[in-house]
């Protein structure tokens, strides 16, 4: 049963923005990539094409292809990660159990490295020792924690789906709005929506929404205008 204590620690701890990493960095990545690589498809086909379709065409391709990849992608990187931390953890039940003493002393040699006297170094390690051995050299050793593990299943569909939302709003712009100065409507359109992003990231982050919306408008900037450029040098009438 939860304790008063208990409760008012699970609360402390919620206010502190590092438990929200994993989802959120993989939702802003998502999100993110949605916006500004079917936006800068459809501006460098819209830079080399007269009609709607082939940009149409082109963006609902990069949003399906691109969401796929990132769920993909992420898949596969997170469960790597998880991979190398099952086997390090793996190997560190090996090591406590042939050598109990010497993981002791590094134990209480990371203690002291943290500011601890020698003694106290020793005492405490001893104590998580007691309490649970693997569970200590895991986060002191190892540093693996339960708010740095992430799930590969979770990370996939989060960053598929932010792709998705991310990606339907240019592809929205190519559909419906006018195709006369398609190009930088898309371009102002992705602006604000990465600039929206990038707010609501550094609020829900807990960081400078300035820099924030510094950095995600300008790196689209760049991204999208050297898009275009490449329609604009190599296009041909997709019409």
């Amino acid at each position: 049963m939860m304790t008063e204590v208990d409760k008012d620690l699970e609360n402390y701890l919620a206010d502190h923005f590092i438990h929200k990493s994993n989802w959120l960095r993989a939702a802003v990545l998502g999100a993110n990539d949605g916006i500004l690589s079917t936006a800068s498809i459809a501006i460098g086909v819209a830079a080399a094409s007269v009609t709607r379709e082939p940009v149409v065409l082109a963006t609902l391709a990069g949003l399906v292809a691109g969401a796929l990849s990132m769920a993909a992608g992420e898949y596969v990187s997170v469960s790597s990660q998880t991979d190398i931390e099952k086997a390090d953890i793996a190997r560190e039940k090996i090591e406590l159990e042939e050598m109990p003493e010497l993981e002791l002393q590094r134990l209480a040699e990371i203690y002291e490295q943290r500011g601890l006297n020698k003694e106290t170094a020793m005492a405490v390690a001893k104590e998580f020792t007691a309490h649970d051995v693997l569970a200590a050299h895991v986060r002191d050793e190892l540093g693996i924690t339960e708010s740095s593990q992430a799930n590969p299943i979770q990370a996939a569909l989060t960053s598929g789906l932010a792709f998705t939302a991310g990606g339907i709003l240019p592809f929205l712009v190519a559909l419906f709005l006018p195709l006369v100065n398609m190009v930088y409507t898309l371009y102002g359109s992705a602006l604000l929506f990465l600039i929206v992003l990038g707010a609501l990231s550094a609020k829900t982050g807990g960081s400078s929404m300035s820099k924030a919306v510094i950095r995600i408008t300008f790196w689209g900037t760049v991204a999208m205008g050297l898009t275009a450029l490449v329609g604009y040098l190599f296009g041909v009438n997709l019409s």
